[in-house]
């Protein structure tokens, strides 16, 4: 199993921008270091706790601070850019990365940027199809596009002049594309079939229930079979919450505390996805009551923390209720501690994956 980084940071309300930014940036090139194999973030343009505004600015500003790994948006919330906008700007980070990049996609979930950039009562799944559709169709053919669509055109035919080089939108370095995946937050998601009938792989969010994650991998299956695809589980990525230190007390406390970033980091999801009407994601089954969503009991259920031993334990126990996947993604939260936030990295990189993947590679070796 790989290890992995994703975050969709939030911050405390009256933290420093540049702060933050900077911490968030350190964890990446901290994950580097560390050996993480790749590493996402989000973007809002209108949260000021998920405050980081553009995925691909933020890489853009990692390119010449990490070697090895592959950074991810996660995601481009595509009905909130024009194609064309999403096309070129995806294509330079590819080359400024030299592909070390893998493009995350989505349909957005904040509704205040859905009403922000206008898109709130229009479908937006729809408004995502067609945009990644256009996106790809630029970066596999050439001007002048000629691209008509319900809710973006694309052409430079008035405009089109091949001699000096106008009217050419870039094409990435991986061709015909970098690798998509995309971010899987709904119990048994379709969108995760689709997903894997296109070629794409899913990363499973870390705030559902571990129940709800196992329901992605059928779904996937069932998209790769429709094409002829091999259904492996190592292009399955799950994100989860974890918390490792030198000792559980130590870990409990800063995972658990009223003021602990994991803490508010959920309260935070919870307060949005509740006023959304999306309770079903924190439920352990379908028919819960709404009330007994508790903020404790999502925290209990969705945060692994403790010694390595104990994080090790409980992410074995994890896996066996999800089902084998191929990348963890470890989630980023505030820096509230740095020293803390650092010190759960290196022992996530250096003492848990070592021995998770030899607890599996034993269990394999015994099941044969």
């Amino acid at each position: 199993m790989k290890l992995g980084f994703f975050t969709m940071p939030v911050h405390p309300l009256d933290k420093d921008w540049r702060q933050s930014l900077a911490e968030d940036r350190e964890a990446f090139i901290l994950a580097d270091e560390l050996g993480f194999s790749e590493a996402y973030c989000g973007e809002h343009a209108t949260d000021r706790a998920e405050n980081i505004t553009s995925c691909a600015m933020f890489l853009s500003t990692l390119v010449d601070a990490t070697r090895r790994i592959k950074l991810g948006t996660g995601t481009v919330n595509l009905p909130n850019s024009h194609p064309v906008t999403v096309a070129s700007q995806i294509a330079m980070l590819d080359h400024l990365l030299d592909g070390r990049f893998i493009f995350g996609i989505s349909p957005g979930g904040l509704l205040s940027d859905a009403e922000a950039y206008g898109n709130l009562d229009s479908d937006r799944n729809a408004m995502f199809v067609e945009a990644i559709n256009q996106v790809l169709a630029i970066w596999q053919g050439d001007p002048p596009y000629g691209l008509a669509g319900r809710f973006w055109n694309v052409s430079v035919e008035r405009h089109f002049m091949p001699g000096i080089g106008q009217g050419f939108i870039a094409k990435p370095l991986q061709r015909p594309h970098p690798p998509i995946v995309v971010t899987v937050v709904a119990p048994f998601s379709k969108g995760v079939t689709e997903a894997a009938a296109r070629g794409w792989d899913p990363i499973s969010a870390n705030f559902l229930m571990p129940a709800w994650v196992k329901s992605h991998w059928p779904n996937y299956v069932e998209g790769c079979a429709r094409v002829g695809r091999p259904a492996d589980p190592a292009n399955w990525r799950v994100a989860k919450s974890i918390l490792v230190a030198d000792d559980d007390a130590t870990a409990r406390r800063y995972a658990t505390d009223p003021d602990s970033p994991y803490r508010y980091y959920y309260h935070q999801l919870l307060t949005k996805l509740v006023r959304n009407g999306r309770a079903d994601l924190f439920k352990t089954r379908r028919d819960q009551p709404d009330d007994e969503v508790t903020l404790d009991a999502v925290c209990d259920a969705l945060i692994i923390h403790g010694s390595p031993s104990k994080v090790v334990d409980e992410l074995l126990a994890f896996r066996e209720q999800v089902g084998h996947f191929g990348t963890l993604l470890y989630a980023g939260k505030d820096w509230r501690s740095p020293a803390l936030a650092r010190r759960s990295m290196q022992l996530m990189a250096e003492k848990v994956m070592p021995q998770l993947n030899n607890a599996i590679t034993r269990a394999t070796a015994a099941a044969e």
